[in-house]
């Protein structure tokens, strides 16, 4: 199977997780903002590493939620993507996003630090 086709899977998949999210009821989901930052399906289609991201919860709560509403979520991929095997799914926090607003944070750090110092050597240029 061409590389493209699981790519257009993992696309497909991530938009449709999005939306089903949103249908889930547990509260270890539903009152957490929860986005979906990564999908990687396996080449024979039979296993999901789905990464998500979220700014306002604990993850490992959310794993679990998650993890506990696997079943519906697999159902509901089933329905809307017409494959020959519904992937089963494992959840992975990601950081990347927490560390993005830290390197974030520390540019803007440099950036205070610079501009004194970069206001002294105009300075001294007049």
């Amino acid at each position: 199977m061409p590389n493209y086709r699981r790519g257009r899977i993992n696309e497909e998949m991530s938009r449709e997780l999005a939306s089903i999210l949103r249908e889930i009821k547990d509260p270890r989901v539903s009152e957490n903002f929860i986005s979906i930052t990564n999908v990687d399906v396996t080449p024979d289609l039979k296993y999901a590493k789905i990464g998500f991201s979220s700014m306002t919860g604990d993850k490992a709560e959310i794993k679990k939620g998650l993890v506990s509403a696997s079943g519906f979520i697999r159902k509901r991929l089933a329905e809307t993507l017409n494959l020959r095997i519904t992937p089963e799914l494992s959840f992975v926090p990601d950081d990347s996003i927490e560390y993005g607003a830290h390197i974030n944070s520390l540019f803007r750090k440099i950036g205070t630090a610079a501009k004194p110092d970069a206001e002294k050597d105009g300075n001294d240029d007049e």
